[in-house]
């Protein structure tokens, strides 16, 4: 199963548009998870005290690890999200606060270095950016989380940027990014 996490928030999004792509390149069915129609929060002092006790002893029914669980069982994984203030939207932060779940996405081993427990073999990471787009502070981010905590080998950047830039057609630009994939494949 794919699991397509939405996290854009405009009814137009053109980073939408391209995930909607690669899913379709993908083919096959996918479950989509819209951050902004859930009901996510930061960890509070509160429900971090509950995490911690449940996690302690190996209790993950509670519904707070649903979402951990969908990640984790997924064979896929696509991830849409803008590129807002060198990064991507503090939902995305949210949503990754609430799956990283030491028993369910990821553990450590007796020497303390983490070891993935995800299912998913590889993840797309789909975003736009209005000028330049610098993958630091997003795409390293989800990179490195995925390949050294979740266990998902193989990651992908998918991205189509300066669109917003004086004298550049935006919707052309994603066009063209958008039959690449079509025609060419994703990568």
């Amino acid at each position: 199963m794919t699991l397509y996490i939405n996290c854009c928030v405009r009814e137009e999004s053109r980073t939408e548009r391209l995930a909607k792509a690669v899913l379709r390149k993908l083919g096959g069915e996918f479950t989509e998870l819209n951050l902004y129609e859930e009901n996510l929060k930061p960890l509070d002092r509160d429900t971090l005290n509950k995490r911690t006790a449940l996690i302690e002893k190996g209790d993950y029914r509670d519904p707070m690890f649903d979402y951990a669980k969908q990640f984790a069982n997924a064979d896929t994984i696509v991830i849409a999200a803008p590129y807002w203030d060198l990064s991507f939207p503090a939902t995305l932060k949210t949503y990754i606060e609430n799956i990283y779940i030491t028993g369910i996405v990821s553990a450590y081993d007796e020497k303390g270095m983490p070891v993935g427990l995800c299912k998913a073999t590889e993840l797309y990471y789909v975003t736009t950016a209005g000028g330049p787009y610098d993958p630091t502070y997003s795409y390293g981010y989800i990179e490195s989380l995925a390949k050294n905590f979740f266990g998902i080998p193989e990651t992908y950047l998918v991205k189509a940027e300066m669109l917003d830039i004086e004298g550049n057609d935006a919707e052309e630009t994603l066009n063209l990014e958008i039959d690449r994939i079509m025609k060419n494949g994703i990568l």
